[in-house]
């Protein structure tokens, strides 16, 4: 794989179309390098193999040099009479590029005096440090080329040992001389770049992105209207697209990124990206359509009626992927001057929902994004899925979205989750047909009521309850929303000094995300239960009221 590739550096071509330089270093040494940390081995390593003459020095790896790897990799080489690091990156089966690195003109070292043998070499020691980490290089002049395990220390000689840190060591284990073999020559184009975009392509090629919305205005309108694939409910404060996500591996971890803007809306609004379940009778994109009162209806003993919140045998509630809060008018009315405060241009948002991946692996789903505003303007928002591969094994997973209050069609007639002035709260019966290890429920949850004794300013207790028994018993409050000030330059200012992003608050602030609880559940049997989530939800005081958006989702292996 690519062979052709690594010949044509080997060979000294710089590729620019069909272009060819013939390398002339031969013979060459060949040096490889083993690694350990702490003093332990680990097994299967991936070798560096380095080819040194007295012209060119390649950087590479065994499973590199050999095609056994996977992309991206990179190889590089040092020209030695520019004094130059010449970089390769094969992006794909198809891309590949290059570029110019002269950051080794500019390194600088400590030399000492210590020397020790190494595979029967006398070798020099050299010290630096590098982005805080202290860097020791043992090297030896007394073999006629230069070269190193990495960029670092190329020039110096051939170094033979590179510590970091004092415990992770890169060691030569053998050297040797040999002419170069040469292969069937291949071309490949490669195209030539700056040294910043040549990074960028790699960083980017590392990980798969998934656009979800590019530049998605969510307003309110009331001639808002779906167009091409993305389907607008509830007046443009709801959007939707269907999806199709790739086959996951066991090692993919998953993270959602979004980035808000206010487009005319000035204040702090909550939000919502969630997966709609189909795979029942009934399914929250039917609300959507046909209005929320057709949705199946909870009811506790207080009187009122609440659409579309609790799992039921023939319904499944949207599963909440990201719970987050815009600020106060980021972007939109950063003309707004306070002496000290630049203002930001947007809002970040990245959170890891890899413990959703069973929901996502291989399907097409549909995902939808809420904000809250009765605002022509609007926001504005830009969202992907990226998928990174190489993280730790998990175990295949099942996955039960039992409830969630926040009413997503709120300007479609979707009543406030306010159910949490009765003792019973909300109550959800859900049945398990087989047994579920490693059980965890994740809980999200943010209290609403925006006057100084709502439940938005006022901590109250969230307690949880499993077929009677109590799982949670917390208070959630976030006590560092003054963090965010510089993404809220709409925010109010009060007599007392004050902004009203600044005020903490029942587990949210302007301009961040809500990270959910992870509530260890164990090994759960089959059979039916019962959950029942408790709040003491403070009283109205005149068109004032409070509410909590609660969601949560079962997963086990």
């Amino acid at each position: 794989m690519n062979i052709f590739l690594l010949v044509a550096v080997l060979t000294g071509t710089h590729m620019r179309g069909n272009a060819q330089v013939t390398f002339t270093d031969n013979p060459v040494y060949k040096i490889t390098y083993g690694s350990s940390f702490n003093g332990k081995t680990p097994e299967r390593q991936n070798k560096v193999w380095v080819f040194a003459g007295p012209r060119q020095t390649l950087l590479t790896t065994e499973k590199d040099f050999s095609g056994t790897t996977s992309y991206p990799f990179e190889l590089s080489v040092i020209d030695r009479m520019a004094n130059r690091q010449e970089l390769y990156a094969f992006l794909n089966d198809r891309e590949t590029i290059t570029s110019s690195d002269t950051a080794l003109r500019t390194q600088r070292f400590e030399l000492l005096e210590e020397t020790k043998e190494i595979l029967g070499y006398r070798c020099k020691k050299a010290k630096t440090v590098v982005n805080s980490n202290t860097i020791e290089l043992w090297y030896t002049d007394q073999l006629p080329v230069k070269g190193a395990p990495s960029v670092l220390g190329q020039n110096l000689g051939l170094v033979l040992e590179q510590v970091r840190n004092g415990n992770n060591v890169v060691r030569a284990e053998k050297i040797e001389k040999q002419q170069m073999s040469r292969p069937a020559f291949m071309t490949r184009p490669t195209l030539q770049t700056d040294l910043l975009s040549y990074r960028d392509a790699i960083w980017n090629s590392r990980f798969t992105t998934i656009p979800l919305f590019t530049n998605q205005v969510i307003n309110f309108s009331d001639t808002s209207r779906s167009a091409g694939d993305v389907l607008r409910f509830a007046n443009g404060t709801i959007v939707v697209k269907k999806i199709k996500i790739p086959v996951l591996d066991s090692s993919s971890t998953l993270f959602l990124d979004l980035r808000e803007q206010s487009n005319g809306d000035a204040y702090d609004r909550t939000g919502t990206v969630f997966l709609i379940p189909t795979d029942t009778k009934q399914s929250f994109l039917d609300g959507l359509k046909n209005g929320a009162k057709t949705l199946p209806a909870y009811t506790n003993g207080n009187g009122k009626t609440y659409q579309g919140v609790a799992a039921t045998p023939d319904y499944t509630p949207p599963l909440e992927l990201m719970r987050f809060f815009t600020p106060f008018g980021v972007k939109q009315f950063n003309h707004i001057q306070l002496k000290g405060k630049q203002w930001q241009e947007a809002v970040p948002y990245r959170q890891d929902i890899t413990d959703f991946a069973a929901a996502l692996n291989n399907r097409e789903v549909y995902i939808g994004v809420f904000i809250g505003n009765y605002d022509k303007g609007g926001h504005k928002i830009t969202a992907n899925l990226t998928i990174h591969r190489g993280g730790p094994d998990k175990p295949k997973q099942t996955i039960l979205p039992l409830f969630n209050t926040l009413n997503i069609m709120e300007m479609a007639g979707q009543d406030y989750a306010t159910m949490f002035d009765n003792e019973n709260g909300l109550t959800v019966h859900f049945r398990i047909d087989h047994p579920l290890d490693n059980a965890y429920l994740l809980y999200t949850t943010t209290g609403h009521g925006g006057w100084g004794n709502g439940d938005e300013f006022v901590p109250k207790k969230n307690t949880i309850l499993l077929n009677q028994k109590v799982i949670f018993d917390l208070v959630p409050w976030r006590q560092d929303c003054g963090s965010y000030r510089l993404y809220n330059p709409a925010s109010g200012n009060f007599n007392s000094g004050l902004s009203s992003s600044d005020l903490s608050r029942s587990n949210w602030c302007p301009g961040t995300v809500t990270n959910p609880f992870r509530i260890s559940l164990g090994r759960l049997e089959a059979g039916a239960y019962t959950l029942q989530v408790k709040i003491p939800q403070g009283k109205p005081e005149g068109s004032s009221f409070s509410a909590w958006n609660v969601s949560g989702v079962l997963v086990a292996d």
